[in-house]
């Protein structure tokens, strides 16, 4: 298939609430299409494990998340590009498909995580997410499903909502670093 570009903050579909998919067509080839080059796309990059396909530049309420997120060990308290590139190295990942994802529940109790986006790129900060969420959406083969997860997973099924939804985690995060402030940090620790 294909691996497309990842647009950057500020292109416009970033910014704009997300088309839901009619679930009959869940299954035509535009959309299986779609899913597949997402899949590649996400393969394609070292770090990152999730896409909203907003963020190539389609305006429909699909994204995906990357089974890594079940398992990945990820300091809470800073970000760790290397140790996150070597993770991912030499693996492929399945990738979870999420299609008119509706968060059902979130937990109250939330804690402040290290976060940045392939749309953002460079650009790393600290979002007060919660720490739990259930999710509700369609998978690849038009099936209803419900998913409930903690920890990274939670975190990513939250970040690529809020893409479908025009927001990106710049808009509320805080401690706002670029890539070469950060690796500055890794050296020093």
């Amino acid at each position: 298939m294909s691996i497309l570009r990842v647009i950057q903050e500020p292109e416009k579909p970033l910014r704009q609430k997300a088309k839901e998919v009619p679930p009959d067509e869940i299954k035509s080839e535009k959309i299986q299409k779609l899913i597949q080059n997402m899949s590649d796309t996400l393969h394609s990059i070292d770090i990152g494990i999730g896409l909203a396909a907003p963020q190539i530049g389609e305006s429909l309420r699909i994204f995906i998340i990357s089974e890594e997120a079940k398992v990945a060990k990820r300091d809470r308290n800073k970000v760790n590009r290397e140790k996150d590139r070597k993770h991912k190295a030499g693996k492929k990942w399945q990738h979870f498909v999420f299609i008119n994802p509706r968060l059902v529940r979130i937990s109250e109790e939330k804690h402040f995580v290290p976060e940045g986006c392939l749309s953002v790129d460079k650009i790393f900060g600290e979002i007060n997410r919660s720490k739990r969420a259930v999710i509700e959406a369609y998978n690849e083969d038009g099936k209803k499903f419900r998913r409930s997860a903690s920890g990274l997973f939670a975190q990513a099924m939250q970040h690529e909502t809020d893409h479908l939804n025009g927001i990106l985690f710049i808009d509320t995060a805080v401690n706002l670093k670029n890539l070469e402030e950060l690796e500055k940090e890794e050296k020093e620790t």
